[in-house]
């Protein structure tokens, strides 16, 4: 359930209170944050800003992105409070494996300038590791993440790209369920199963690319409720993924679609219109995709 924060205000258009969400670890986890990437994921000054002017304190980056050590230079220069931020970063699947895993938490915190992380995440549920299965080593990875979380360098831990069969064999292996799951989300790729089984089992659902990559920006459907709504297309699917309970991280280096995407809390879309949005999912993830997803799919 949401802890739900002020509503946005028109009058407030810079900042704003973002609800929360709690996690199994007793945390609360924004349910909107701003994401990085490795393809021109980062701009030092559109981070300040989100920091700084829009409310936004929950930043998701990974090791994998290269670009920690300048989130932490953002985030001291920020003059944010520690304890009002929120940082996830994820652990690469190269460094899988116990002793590994610990050293590049450590790592990534000591590039990011935290001495605790907010949230870590195993990156993806490949593991390749000479003589041993991949449950095997995702067991034993996840077993430095719970050492590390009991320790209090983590402050929550979770997976991302996990699908049910791995939830499952971790619970089966392992002591501690992840925290959190977070996948690909947006109207075109709604993985309902998973979501079910996250509920079930107290895994808090996070989904990333809630904007489907641009894609979603100008399918019919999306165009018709931003104009119904008087919002942006991609305000509606931002709100779509919140109201599904989804931690939701669009990502951008521009510091008017981080305004943007922020102020998506003072309307709420009608259950018939969630449906509609819904309807779109045709179960096609984004990777290596070079064309529309929605093309020819006959939505008006």
């Amino acid at each position: 359930m949401l802890q739900q924060g002020h509503m946005f205000l028109e009058e407030d258009m810079e900042r704003c209170e973002i609800p929360t969400v709690a996690l199994a670890s007793g945390q609360h986890i924004p349910i909107l944050g701003l994401g990085m990437s490795h393809i021109g994921g980062y701009s030092h000054n559109a981070l300040l800003h989100a920091l700084r002017n829009c409310g936004i304190n929950h930043i998701d980056t990974a090791k994998r992105y290269g670009n920690e050590a300048q989130v932490g230079k953002a985030i001291a220069e920020s003059g944010v409070k520690r304890e009002e931020l929120w940082i996830t970063t994820k652990l690469w699947p190269g460094d899988y494996g116990y002793q590994n895993a610990m050293q590049a938490c450590l790592d990534s915190s000591k590039r990011l300038g935290l001495e605790y992380l907010d949230l870590y995440l195993m990156h993806w549920p490949d593991a390749h590791t000479p003589g041993k299965s991949a449950r095997e080593v995702r067991a034993e990875t996840w077993q430095a993440l719970v050492d590390l979380y009991r320790r209090g360098v983590c402050r929550s831990i979770g997976v991302s790209n996990f699908l049910v069969h791995h939830l499952e064999q971790l619970k089966e292996d392992c002591s501690v369920v992840p925290h959190l799951n977070q996948v690909e989300f947006h109207p075109f790729q709604r993985p309902q199963e998973l979501m079910d089984y996250c509920r079930r089992n107290n895994i808090v659902f996070g989904g990333y690319c809630p904007l489907a990559k641009g894609q979603a920006l100008t399918h019919p459907v999306i165009q018709q409720l931003a104009k119904s709504y008087g919002r942006t297309p991609a305000q509606i699917c931002i709100r779509w993924s919140i109201q599904n309970g989804a931690i939701t991280i669009p990502k951008s280096t521009k510091e008017e679609r981080i305004e943007e995407n922020c102020k998506v809390f003072d309307f709420h879309l009608e259950e018939e219109d969630m449906e509609r949005i819904s309807s779109l999912q045709c179960n096609t993830k984004l990777i290596h995709l070079s064309y529309p997803l929605w093309r020819g799919r006959g939505h008006s």
